[in-house]
């Protein structure tokens, strides 16, 4: 179905994993070879060639221009510009020749940022600078979106489809990432176990409501693949203290972020391959739509 198209994730690590996942999901048919054209890790780019299939990642956590403006910060993960209004150029250039795109973002936005638009400060998320306002996080995260899907609409020759993979809540227990929160859980939850609350509903919503004005502007195919709720009842999913080699030496927060593979995140593939051949059906509709007008 994918024989001859291109497909890219850009976005955070989440991201990332959902691809790593594809690649595991289809190393059953073919290993891809490695064709990116630089060493960076933040941009990969895969080909299967039996199927002339192009896989690739773009790392753009904010999805937005952004620069580090301080590694430590008030909270010691770092302190951030977000250039709001502006785009990423490192992805939104590149993404032209691609039938697929799969867009996200989220869990950066709990860190903290200073906010710029039109090139001045507008405010910050906990940044504790003088003199500037403090704003909630989900001011720049709906703004970024609100940026990522103008920059995709305004591209002339970008002709595929953009899939918005919402939200997938983190599951930490018992402390933030940072103050020894962990995900210990060994089922998922029931459905009455537990509801989408607090800033995982806002993301959420944030994302569907800059999603339909996006649609609304009919420019582009913008599709929403919906990952939340499943994603929701699923604490049992992460890695938590094993996200490394066990001989490995390494101080690491426990990941309650990130899925295992193999794992829950393997779903996403199924959501994808369905909302594929759901496009397939309805671009072969429309071409059979139009070619009995012509005969007309």
């Amino acid at each position: 179905m994918v024989r001859g198209r291109s497909m890219t994730f850009v976005g955070d690590s989440v991201g990332r994993n959902q691809m790593q996942s594809m690649i595991c999901l289809l190393s059953r048919v073919e290993y891809p070879i490695d064709v990116s054209p630089t060493s960076d890790e933040h941009f990969k780019r895969w080909e299967y060639v039996n199927y002339n299939f192009t896989l690739a990642y773009f790392t753009t956590p904010f999805l937005v221009r952004s620069k580090e403006r301080d590694s430590d910060g008030p909270t010691h993960t770092g302190l951030f510009n977000l250039y709001l209004d502006e785009f990423d150029e490192s992805w939104t250039t590149q993404i032209d020749d691609f039938d697929y795109v799969i867009l996200n973002a989220g869990h950066w936005f709990t860190r903290t940022a200073v906010y710029y638009e039109n090139r001045r400060i507008v405010g910050c998320r906990y940044c504790q600078l003088p003199n500037i306002t403090d704003l909630p996080m989900t001011y720049g995260y709906r703004r970024v979106f609100r940026t990522a899907f103008r920059a995709i609409n305004g591209r002339e020759k970008f002709k595929g489809v953009t899939f918005l993979r919402t939200f997938a809540p983190s599951h930490f227990e018992n402390g933030l990432w940072n103050e020894g929160g962990d995900c210990v859980r060994r089922r998922p939850f029931r459905s009455n176990e537990t509801i989408l609350e607090g800033l995982n509903l806002e993301f959420y919503m944030i994302q569907l409501e800059e999603f339909r004005v996006a649609e609304r502007e009919g420019k582009k195919k913008f599709r929403l693949l919906d990952t939340t709720q499943a994603m929701l009842l699923r604490p049992d999913g992460h890695p938590s203290r094993y996200g490394h080699w066990p001989n490995e030496n390494v101080t690491l927060y426990n990941d309650c972020v990130h899925w295992c593979l193999p794992g829950p995140i393997d779903s996403w593939a199924d959501f994808l391959l369905h909302m594929i051949k759901m496009e397939a059906r309805k671009t072969y509709k429309e071409r059979l739509l139009q070619s009995g007008k012509k005969m007309q």
